[in-house]
């Protein structure tokens, strides 16, 4: 009898005893192919020795100071890495322990930020349906995942959300990749005007969106009229790049292939690459400088935030990611990995899109690909999925409510940066045994 309390109740997920490079061996005995990442967090592959010795020698030295009362040199450095890496105009990094903590840091950023310019009645927030921010109640609220937010509606505070940018289901016919980016991104523009634009705080997306619609890039364009639109109405953009940021699409930051600097980034997953659990908020000189001259301070702080043995490993982390040139790998062999699926998938009967960047890759799962049409929720199609691809011997991570919150599936694919063309090959010939069994 287990005493955890699983994500399930009903039922004990396997033991894991060890994991080492691409690969997690069970108590069973069985290696299981970690084609997600978890949850796109092992970047750089299980079982990295420099990593764990790295954290050794943290916690041996100083294992916890708290950030009322001091830095740590790992906090410093580690931050100084970042900085050296991210988007123009990005001056200071702000640490928390994981992505839904970023975000939430994020939005009480923002806030705050207005009235230290004179301007509190900037306190709306503005989001897209079918994105993920986080679990806590604020983060919650700004996501879109409808599924989700659910059995705790009646605790959200007030968001806004408009439409996601989601070119396979709302690209019109005859309309350009461009035509739709700007439309969609035209979306924001009539919610702040509808809002009224002396109210609003933020605009928060992903730049490439994770879990809940399954690694949907933006259309062409899309970003940079977003960030112009913000700009002429004094909203501060926030970029969560919790799952695809730090490399998995092929580029240290999701919004480099964009051209868009945001005023405020989040990280996460990646940042880390699972050794400790470490996230980070990006932000502007700007915005850091409105609290230096307002007054002074940021009215915000958690118990472990710059956890020094966490940044020590991170930094190992990231410092093994520049070394190796994995972000540059990752970028070198996605037309690999995109053959790869292509191939296996593009004619597959219940395969209606094959999208994605990088190491960060999804396949929507349709009932009908003409019609485009969804299983519906009772099949649960998304968790048959995952089930029987673990029985095989392969991770990968399921999505359900793709289309609307309700209906809708596909399974997302991230492996680590250090996978090896054969573990690829495996991982997609698995996926294709996978779907062999479910569709039978």
């Amino acid at each position: 009898m287990s005493h955890v309390f699983h994500r399930s109740a009903r039922s004990v997920p396997p033991l894991a005893l060890s994991a080492e490079g691409s690969f997690i061996l069970g108590a069973d005995g069985r290696r299981y192919l970690d084609a997600c990442g978890g949850a796109a967090v092992s970047c750089i592959g299980h079982g990295r020795d420099e990593v764990a010795e790295a954290i050794a020698a943290q916690a041996r030295g100083l294992a916890y100071a708290h950030t009322g009362f001091f830095t740590s040199a790992p906090a410093e450095e580690l931050a100084d890495l970042l900085v050296a890496g991210a988007p123009a105009g990005i001056d200071k990094v702000y640490f928390v322990l994981s992505g839904s903590e970023a975000v939430e840091t994020a939005l009480k950023m923002a806030h705050q930020y207005h009235r230290e310019r004179g301007e509190p009645a900037r306190r709306h927030v503005i989001s897209r349906w079918q994105s993920y921010h986080g679990n806590t109640l604020g983060a919650l609220a700004a996501g879109g995942n409808r599924g989700r937010r659910t059995a705790y509606q009646d605790l959200l505070v007030e968001m806004h959300h408009i439409p996601p940018c989601y070119p396979y289901r709302g690209m019109a016919q005859g309309e350009s990749a461009e035509e739709y980016g700007r439309r969609a991104a035209d979306d924001l523009e009539r919610a702040i005007l509808d809002i009224g634009p002396e109210t609003v705080s933020a605009f928060i997306a992903e730049t490439v969106v994770g879990a809940t619609l399954g690694a949907v890039a933006p259309a062409p364009g899309y970003f940079s009229r977003i960030r112009e639109i913000c700009d002429r109405y004094g909203v501060l953009l926030i970029l969560d790049e919790v799952m695809c940021g730090m490399g998995r699409t092929g580029h240290l930051h999701a919004c480099l292939a964009e051209g868009v600097a945001p005023d405020v980034m989040t990280l996460a997953k990646g940042l880390g690459a699972g050794y400790l659990p470490l996230g980070a908020v990006l932000v502007s000189g700007r915005v850091h400088q409105a609290f230096a001259d307002g007054s002074g301070g940021f009215l915000h702080g958690q118990t472990f935030c710059g956890h020094p043995v966490a940044c020590a490993g991170a930094l190992a982390t990231q410092t093994i990611v520049r070394r190796e040139g994995l972000v540059e790998c990752v970028r070198a062999e996605e037309p690999f990995l995109e053959g790869l699926l292509r191939d296996a998938f593009a004619q597959h009967p219940h395969v209606g899109d094959i999208r994605g960047r990088g190491y960060f890759w999804a396949l929507e799962l349709v009932e009908d690909r003409d019609s485009k049409a969804p299983f519906p929720a009772g099949a649960r199609l998304a968790a048959r999925v995952k089930a029987e691809a673990q029985q095989l011997g392969l991770l990968c991570y399921p999505g359900s409510g793709t289309v609307d919150g309700q209906v809708g599936d596909h399974v997302l694919l991230a492996p680590p940066y250090t996978a090896t063309r054969g573990e690829l090959e495996q991982m997609v010939s698995l996926l294709g045994e996978t779907f062999d069994t479910v569709f039978d």
